[in-house]
């Protein structure tokens, strides 16, 4: 066992041990569903642990780093998951964690823009006015006399969520070996595209350019809009942008206060988000409360674009056609759509799925948000998943995040709302417009008109493939030699490395592999 891989078990054990001595273990000890080697992993985990009264879930997402704090921020969203105390203690993640002190934050400024910070701002607020898990923000007046808002990575952010991610992934692969339920799922895949979306997060260069994109698709989008980005104040570390004037989406006494309409908010924000993930494919994967706000004139500001989402034109397709489905009780139809994505294997019965679709379905269909079982359909869809063998979709994981955010602002604002009823409308419309027979003869004529433009540069890939004889001579094929760790001794058994390397890692991984799940939050989805 090489040393690294002790320094990652040590690491998952850890943040096991932080959860219990938070309390944060205990809800999930306790629940009737919870399996039993679980329940006793975490009976050793909190084992001489002085807990609190009450579980500090914040405090142990803080204390286990970044990437938990992330997972803390979308279940503040979902009280009706979680309880609404727990979503209360959760919401301090949003943007109330200890602040960078302030002499770091000029360094990162100045060393950054290699000017003295004075050059750049005619007043800076040393005092933050949020504080998250990658950065904070302060308020600042441009020396050309604008209000903006400065965003600064913390120092070592970076560092911090390499460390981090390099566990997951060792952890990740770890599982994957294992089979069965674990290989279903693609955990490594899975934290791969974690890697590249934290990685893209904590390149503000990147967010800026996000934030200006965003705000090219929402223009004609009323009551929705993006701050406008400072490019000569922003870099890699930094970034600025206009300063917003409002009220958390999550304040609702102060937006009840304000005369704003809470229902018709709530409506705006599911079809600003439809508009983005299905119109646009492309999306703010990071809608939190602490990044929606509400101006004087009632428009819904975003902020924080470290985390975006993409999804193709066929995605978007199946995904638009799926909750259409699910909407009208077109149950045949949304089977069919996950058989001609090959999210679930063709040996299966297109009929039985419809079937077992109508099972989850039926049951949420007419009803609110507050008066759905979540954990009911969240058990009838994981089963779905495992009896028809289908394999977890990483491209469309941020997707699924998001929407659970969405819905679970939308319902604060609203506790009334029925996000079906309220998707249906904007669905069935992009449904016809996209898949109308107009919308279907045009589509037909731009896919074949590429295909004849790349004609000629296909025939030239096959003369570079197959050049005529006469060149070099091919050459031979190369024997294929096991490698030391996969052979196997004289009994058929593996070799003494591959096995007593098997035995030390399997007594961390059973304890460890659980941990990755609590914290990176993306085995639930």
């Amino acid at each position: 066992m090489a040393f690294s891989d002790l320094v990652h078990i040590r690491r998952l054990l850890g943040w096991g041990r932080t959860l219990a001595r938070h309390g944060a273990l205990r809800g999930i000890e306790r629940d009737p569903n919870t399996p039993g080697p679980v329940r006793r992993l975490f009976r050793i985990a909190r084992f001489g642990t002085i807990q609190p009264a009450d579980p500090d879930y914040a405090g142990a997402f803080r204390a286990i780093g970044p990437a938990a704090i992330k997972l803390g921020q979308t279940l503040a969203t979902r009280p009706d998951l979680v309880g609404e105390s727990a979503a209360h203690n959760l919401l301090a993640l949003q943007d109330k964690l200890p602040p960078v002190d302030f002499a770091a934050i000029r360094h990162e400024i100045e060393s950054s823009f290699e000017r003295p910070l004075e050059s750049l701002f005619a007043s800076f607020d040393p005092e933050p006015v949020g504080a998250a898990s990658i950065a904070q923000v302060h308020r600042a007046t441009t020396v050309d006399g604008r209000k903006v808002a400065v965003k600064v990575l913390r120092p070592g952010v970076r560092e911090k969520f390499a460390a981090d991610i390099a566990t997951y992934e060792w952890a990740a692969a770890h599982l994957e070996a294992f089979g069965t339920e674990a290989h279903r799922l693609r955990p490594r895949l899975v934290i791969a595209n974690f890697r590249r979306w934290s990685m893209r997060e904590l390149d503000l260069r990147r967010e800026a350019a996000s934030a200006s994109e965003l705000a090219d698709l929402m223009h004609a989008f009323p009551g929705y809009r993006v701050p406008t980005i400072d490019w000569d104040r922003t870099n890699g570390r930094v970034m600025t942008l206009d300063w917003i004037d409002g009220v958390k989406i999550s304040e609702i006494d102060q937006i009840e206060a304000a005369g704003h309409d809470r229902k018709e908010l709530a409506q705006r924000l599911v079809l600003a988000f439809l508009t983005q993930a299905i119109s646009g494919g492309y999306f703010h994967a990071d809608m939190h409360q602490g990044n929606l706000f509400v101006d004087p004139a009632g428009d819904i500001v975003a902020i924080d674009f470290g985390i975006m989402g993409r999804i193709d034109r066929r995605a978007r397709q199946w995904l638009a056609e799926i909750l259409y489905g699910l909407t009208t009780g077109n149950y045949h139809r949304v089977a069919e759509i996950h058989f001609e994505a090959q999210y679930v294997p063709s040996y299966h019965s297109l009929e039985e799925f419809a079937t077992a679709l109508r099972a989850v379905g039926e049951p949420m269909r007419g009803k609110p948000v507050k008066d759905l079982s979540v954990g009911q359909m969240l058990d009838g869809l994981f089963a779905i998943t495992r009896d028809f063998d289908m394999q977890t979709q990483p491209h469309l994981l941020l997707l699924q995040k998001t929407m659970v955010m969405v819905e679970g602002i939308a319902t604060q604002l609203d506790p009334d709302i029925n996000m079906w009823d309220t998707a249906a409308p904007f669905v069935r419309n992009w449904l016809r417009d996209e898949l109308g027979p107009e919308a279907a003869i045009a589509e037909r004529m731009r896919v074949d008109a590429r295909t004849l433009i790349r004609i000629p540069d296909l025939v030239r890939r096959i003369e570079d493939k197959f050049p005529p004889k006469g060149g070099a001579p091919e050459e031979p094929p190369l024997p294929e030699i096991p490698l030391m760790w996969d052979r196997k001794d004289g009994h058929g058994g593996s070799c003494w490395v591959g096995t007593v390397a098997t035995h030390l890692l399997a007594a961390g991984c059973g304890a460890a592999i659980f941990v990755l799940g609590v914290t990176s939050g993306w085995w639930a989805l």
